[in-house]
């Protein structure tokens, strides 16, 4: 070791009883009101972030998701943090980013460009979560001899929450570690990493080029940047900034189409507003269209027209705004035939609550211009303050946190009709005429609802049913953070035509497995004959149609990863599992809400018996 690295090692050991002191401190000050929360949904518990690097929590904390809630801290106190939450210190210098790298990368792609893919959230421009045959390449009766193949581990991570997309035999993933990976799909190996502003929790849409020889992937990142990226070698195209509110990111996947990019805008003010000084709230969710040859605005369509003003102050004097909120988690929906983008918005975050707050909305391709607007719950106006110990901030006779997570699925029926189908937090599952301004077909319960309830990240519809999970997911009334092991769960299959519910799975109990829920919280997927969903339990299962299990799978376990890094599974919650070319690729991994941490995407194949 160099005299430099131990003089480094030396200082950092000396100084680690004073900076976890000080982080403490800092902490109970400044994090632990959300972090230590019972109630908080939106970010991971202390308990979560020990299974994280010092590296990763301080670049979260200094440039990434975190950086708009500790911008009046300085880099010592963000060290400080860092070193107290994880229980670690940072290290003397750079690890090599070479385990796991392809022997021979080859020069193009490893596949033909038009066999079988994965592209974006939903598959197709309906976000259906539906895989054709041809592109599964996966039959039911296959399904019951997966195996494992291979993991992928995240470093420092305590979650895997971004879903891949496979296109030309190559993979390309996001995660918390700041970077994008390009995989070869079948074996794992590395063949390219691009660092990037923040983490990436969206899936990643792949095309050409508009004017160029060139294949991009397109994706966006936790401080709201959109990127277009070479497929091929990994090198930055363009990026642009799409939101200058310090709350601002991207959740939900852009979706391409027509050389456009339509970016929806989330945020992190739901929590942010929850503290007493914070001027709550100015952030208002919008699709914004980029031209994806250049990353150029087009235009920029808000949720809530009205800007955010002056309304009052709250009981500590502290100036409020509104009104806020309706954030887009979720990929926006296509409709070439209307000339029309889908969204689904979240609640308000301070009063008055926005009209088109949980809501559907229809916003024209060319222009941004506001089409129709179906309200599902109103008077949803909501912050996490609502349910912490210091309320101040919770606007009055505020909502129950029904937002939608999830995009809408635009669907064809058997007989030529259309169905604008989603289901909502409340537990409620709506359908909606697309060809009508977005009346009412029909709504039917699945689940009780609630913050953390009904369905969170995504269904998934043929042209008969749409495929439903229900999370519900309740934590114990004792103050301890703990799940209840005996509440949510439960997968249904609704008949598009009627709303009736043809297909249930009743909840999985947890039996004595710790940190367990049956609640199903990720994103529903589907090919013929079989749906797949993954709970928060870590099971991943498949149901044939009349909901006969067919297939399971415990991710919740240590793994050997391709990359060389410590791999280990836990709760499954986000997005759902993606299927191309005989492979089935999840994300395992979801400490958030005192669900189990992990860093891990596994890669199944058909076995041979």
């Amino acid at each position: 070791m160099s005299a430099r690295a131990i003089s480094a090692a030396l200082l950092i050991w000396c100084s680690a009883p004073a900076l976890a002191q000080e982080g403490a401190a800092l902490y109970a000050a400044h994090c632990a009101q959300c972090h230590d929360s019972e109630a908080q949904t939106r970010v991971p518990a202390r308990s979560a972030m020990q299974a994280m690097s010092f590296d990763h929590v301080l670049g979260t904390l200094t440039s990434g998701s975190m950086a708009a809630m500790t911008k009046d801290r300085s880099d010592a106190e963000r060290r400080a943090i860092a070193s107290f939450v994880t229980g670690k210190m940072p290290t003397s210098g750079a690890t090599a980013d070479a385990d796991g790298r392809c022997a021979q990368p080859g020069s193009g792609f490893p596949q033909a460009l038009d066999g079988p893919r994965w592209n974006g959230w939903g598959v197709d421009a309906g976000n259906s979560r539906f895989q054709p045959a041809d592109m599964a390449g996966l039959t039911a009766a296959q399904v019951p001899r997966l195996r494992l193949k291979w993991a992928y581990a995240f470093p420092g991570a305590s979650v895997s929450f971004a879903p891949p997309a496979i296109v030309g035999g190559m993979l390309f993933i996001g995660g918390t570690d700041r970077k994008m990976h390009a995989l070869d799909a079948r074996s794992g190996c590395t063949l390219w990493t691009l660092a990037i502003d923040a983490a990436v929790r969206a899936a990643i849409s792949f095309a050409q080029l508009p004017g160029s020889d060139q294949y991009a992937i397109f994706f966006g990142d936790l401080r709201a940047n959109a990127y277009a990226v070479n497929a091929l070698t990994g090198a930055l195209i363009w990026k642009a900034k799409v939101e200058e509110h310090a709350a601002a990111r991207i959740t939900g996947a852009p979706t391409l189409h027509a050389g456009v990019l339509y970016v929806p805008v989330s945020s992190i003010e739901e929590a942010a507003g929850s503290q007493a000084g914070y001027e709550c709230c100015t952030f208002r969710g919008s699709v914004v269209a980029l031209d994806a040859a250049t990353g150029k605005t087009i235009w920029q369509a808000y949720t809530i027209p009205e800007v955010p003003h002056p309304t009052g102050k709250n009981a500590r004097g502290t100036q409020l705004f509104g009104p806020s909120g309706a954030a887009i988690w979720s990929a926006p929906t296509i409709d070439a035939k209307r000339g029309a983008v889908y969204v689904a918005t979240s609640n308000s975050y301070s009063n008055p609550p926005a009209a088109t707050a949980d809501a559907i909305l229809a916003f024209e391709l060319a222009t941004g211009k506001l089409l129709w607007k179906q309200q599902a719950t109103p008077k949803d106006a909501f912050v996490v303050a609502c349910y912490n110990a210091d309320k101040t901030n919770c606007p009055e006779d505020h909502g129950p946190d029904h937002d939608f997570g999830q995009s809408p699925i635009l669907v064809t029926l058997h007989d030529g009709r259309r169905v604008l189908a989603i289901a909502q937090k409340s537990g409620v599952v709506h359908a909606l005429d697309p060809d009508d301004g977005g009346k009412i077909l029909w709504q039917t319960r699945i689940g009780k609802g609630g913050s953390l309830g009904g369905s969170e990240w995504g269904s998934a519809a043929d042209g008969e049913r749409i495929y439903v999970a229900n999370s519900d997911l309740r934590f114990k009334r004792d103050g301890t953070r703990q799940l209840d092991s005996t509440q949510g769960g439960g997968l249904f299959g609704l008949d598009l035509a009627s709303g009736k519910v043809v297909m249930e799975v009743p909840p999985v109990a947890c039996g004595e497995r710790p940190q367990c829920s049956p609640a199903l919280s990720a994103a529903v997927s589907l090919i013929p004959g079989v749906v797949f969903s993954g709970g928060v339990s870590g099971f991943l299962r498949a149901y044939a149609p009349d909901g006969k299990l067919v297939w399971e799978f415990d991710t919740a376990q240590d793994f050997k990863a391709v990359n060389g890094v410590p791999a280990h599974g836990g709760a499954i919650d986000g997005p759902g599992p993606v299927i191309a070319g005989g492979m089935l690729y999840t994300n395992s991994g979801y400490g958030q809400w005192s669900g189990v941490a992990g860093n891990v995407l596994l890669a199944f194949e058909v076995g041979t018996e």
